[in-house]
């Protein structure tokens, strides 16, 4: 089994746990007061089999990441809830706990209740990832109740939240519960990381984030990729995005790529305002496919030096360009002098890629040769020196 003494990883071995019989041997050998991370995701449980896993996770002291993605593909959603109750009911007592990983699990808004005790009653975490779970607006409202109720037990205890992070894309959430969410987030007003990409909210449920965002001051992670800015000519989510980024001074990486951010070419009053923030942090820039037009490559290329030079990497990819456009030109020139890249065409997202490929390779190859030689190659070694000392000291004569 891959596992060290302080991890527990059955990660991807694609096992059938139905019950008791199946899992128990999988963790008898395993002390779990001394378990900080568990992975099992890419396995499937069912409702016995979690019920001894529930058992074994109310005996960890020091776990820190339950990672529990993809663990019910082939269930059926009847058995869901009661296994999704094993787990959390055990985790919602947890202190050590930093993150929680429900990624992958086709939840549905039917079985979503199950997770709220502990988001109610576990407020130590930080990380909460659900990406991908089919919550719908329906589901999405229930969860996003409870991290606000959960907000309000710290505030009424004179305690601060600890909830730093959020992944929340891929789950239909649309405007129906754009406006909960927005309320969670400003009743945490912690948020340093916050994810809801390709969740089909309109302009309504994006301004609703915006000003349910701005109260969350060290915000530096923000992707809202694949959601609507816009709406028959209305900016009243952009508008409303102009204001809040005026509030995340430390914000590093930004992700609006299909975002509808202009209807006509026009500069969308959001780029105006990023683009001329005083002090900006801001490391990494995605606008792909959003109807930018070269008014807004000259924008950028005019505070590319000035209040754009922390900026390292900017994807302009699928938006109107020339080929030969000169601001794209100028910016592409400045961020290559500081080691950055501009991704505006096909061929500079496949230089990217293959930039990539590289690091990975050089990356294998340097765990490879800092693993230590194994003993018999370190013996065989040994004895090589000795028997060429030996033939060095033989003279032979003719």
């Amino acid at each position: 089994m891959p596992t060290s003494s302080k991890i527990l990883s059955l990660h991807g071995r694609g096992l059938k746990l139905d019950n008791r019989a199946d899992i128990e041997p999988l963790l008898t050998a395993v002390d779990p007061t001394v378990i900080e991370e568990i992975h099992f995701g890419g396995n499937t449980l069912g409702v016995e089999a979690a019920q001894a896993l529930g058992e074994f996770l109310e005996k960890t002291t020091v776990l820190k990441i339950a990672d529990f993605a993809d663990i019910f593909t082939g269930r059926l959603i009847s058995e869901i809830p009661s296994a999704l109750s094993s787990i959390c009911n055990a985790l919602k007592n947890k202190t050590s706990l930093v993150e929680l990983n429900l990624s992958d699990n086709a939840f549905g808004g039917r079985s979503v209740d199950p997770i709220v005790p502990f988001l109610t009653e576990n407020r130590s975490f930080q990380v909460l990832k659900l990406n991908n779970n089919g919550l719908g607006p329906a589901g999405g409202v229930v969860l996003a109740n409870a991290l606000l109720e959960s907000a309000n037990l710290s505030k009424s205890e004179g305690k601060k939240s600890n909830l730093r992070t959020v992944i929340c894309g891929r789950n239909r959430l649309e405007n129906g519960s754009a406006s909960a969410w927005a309320d969670a987030f400003a009743a945490h007003g912690t948020l340093v990381d916050v994810r809801m990409p390709q969740n089909g909210i309109r302009m309504d449920g994006i301004t609703a984030l915006a000003h349910g965002l701005s109260k969350c001051p060290n915000l530096e992670h923000v992707d809202l990729q694949d959601n609507t800015f816009t709406e028959d000519g209305a900016i009243t989510g952009l508008e409303a995005w102009s204001d809040a980024i005026r509030t995340w001074p430390d914000l590093r990486t930004l992700n609006l790529s299909d975002c509808f951010l202009s209807n006509e070419g026009e500069v969308p009053v959001l780029l105006s305002a990023l683009a001329s923030r005083p002090d900006s942090k801001l490391h990494s820039l995605q606008l792909q496919n959003n109807n930018l037009e070269s008014k807004t490559f000259q924008l950028f290329s005019q505070h590319i030096s000035r209040s754009l030079a922390t900026l390292m990497r900017l994807d302009l990819l699928d938006n109107d360009q020339d080929e030969d456009d000169e601001h794209l030109e100028t910016i592409a020139f400045a961020m290559k002098q500081r080691g950055g890249k501009l991704i505006a065409y096909e061929e500079d997202e496949e230089e990217e890629e293959e930039k990539e490929e590289e690091e990975e390779e050089e990356e294998e190859v340097e765990e490879v040769e800092a693993e230590p030689a194994p003993k018999e190659s370190a013996d065989a070694d040994k004895a090589t020196d000795d028997l060429a000392d030996l033939l060095s000291k033989v003279t032979i004569k003719s």
